[in-house]
């Protein structure tokens, strides 16, 4: 219980969009970090031309990209596996319509005792923005990084680090 309390004060989300040919980027509220659909709808409510970035860091576990574009809405979890244990994670998968696997189904694609990190959803969602999909997954893959210096590598290659981290610094406290 502790550490799932350690997690949640850990954990933000932060709406990046563009405005004035500028990056901008703002905390959203805690309680979005645990509801996709009104993740979705407050992403929504900031107008952007090259579409609204949502960033959901959970603790130490797994990190949400979303991307809303119009009536678009791309979504990219970093871990299947965090769908086990996080409300977040399941409701991702339920909106891709990707069953939660069990533990059978993961170790046959799994390397007998390999601890891998399965990403699932859009692996091109900012591939317009200059991130390709095999960078993608080897950032999120890296078991080096956590899921916060993993979203904070995305901001740096997408160029919006310094709100991004202002966010953060504003989100976390």
């Amino acid at each position: 219980m502790e550490d799932e309390e350690d997690d949640a004060a850990l954990s933000f989300a932060i709406a990046v969009y563009r405005e004035d040919d500028q990056w901008e980027a703002d905390m959203l509220p805690f309680a979005l970090t645990s509801n996709l659909d009104r993740l979705i709808h407050a992403l929504r409510q900031q107008p952007s031309i090259s579409g609204t970035i949502g960033l959901v860091d959970i603790g130490d576990e797994f990190f949400v990209a979303l991307r809303v574009l119009g009536d678009r809405v791309s979504v990219f979890l970093s871990d299947i596996t965090a769908a086990w244990d996080w409300p977040l994670a399941e409701q991702v998968l339920e909106y891709l319509d990707i069953p939660v696997p069990d533990e059978e189904e993961l170790e046959a694609v799994l390397q007998e005792g390999k601890q891998m990190v399965l990403p699932v959803g859009d692996l091109s969602i900012f591939a317009d923005l200059g991130m390709d999909e095999m960078e993608l997954v080897a950032l999120s893959g890296d078991r080096e990084l956590l899921p916060d210096e993993v979203l904070s590598s995305i901001a740096a290659r997408l160029g919006f680090s310094q709100p991004y981290e202002r966010a953060v610094d504003a989100a976390l406290g």
